[in-house]
């Protein structure tokens, strides 16, 4: 299970939703890649966006093959700015998904910069991976029942989406 931030400072959260699709337009149109990178992407309150389907073997834009990788990432540059504890519980709720739903043990965390010449996930998230916090966390949760993620579609979703931007979630 790979961790990654998208190295773009966002504030206020109410961008996220426009964000992520920006990164997924990236992804495709500049990329040529099939989808946006990652598999899910948390912003800085806790919201979770799908990205390609976990299914399908992620892309990154530097040399390692992320094929077998779960990749999560964090909106936000974490060598700029600070990662909020909301956004550190989510992430921790979708590795812990990730862990019990394919089996892989929470001692797999790692850091893009542990598979390739980067800073990501930043300096201010990686040392929650190197100090064994985010594991220690993933393994909590995967003990006490793991998380379970729901997807949203159709109007549930229009209306998530459009009170995240307003802010009022």
């Amino acid at each position: 299970m790979t961790v990654h931030h998208t190295a773009a400072v966002l504030s206020p959260n109410s961008q996220a939703p426009a964000r992520v699709r920006q990164h997924q337009r990236f992804h495709i149109d500049d990329r040529g890649w099939a989808d946006l990178a990652y598999h899910f992407i948390v912003d800085a309150n806790g919201h979770v966006y799908e990205g390609r389907p976990v299914s399908a073997v992620g892309d990154t834009g530097t040399n390692y093959d992320p094929t077998g990788h779960f990749l999560v990432c964090a909106e936000g540059d974490f060598n700029k700015q600070a990662i909020p504890a909301a956004q550190v519980a989510a992430m921790a709720d979708v590795l812990a998904w990730g862990a019990a739903t394919f089996g892989v043990a929470a001692s797999t965390i790692r850091g893009h910069r542990d598979w390739a010449s980067t800073s990501c996930p930043g300096d201010g998230f990686y040392p929650l991976i190197s100090d064994g916090s985010l594991q220690s966390a993933v393994e909590d949760r995967v003990a006490a029942g793991a998380p379970s993620l729901s997807v949203l579609c159709g109007d549930a979703a229009t209306q998530r989406v459009a009170d995240i931007e307003a802010g009022r979630i």
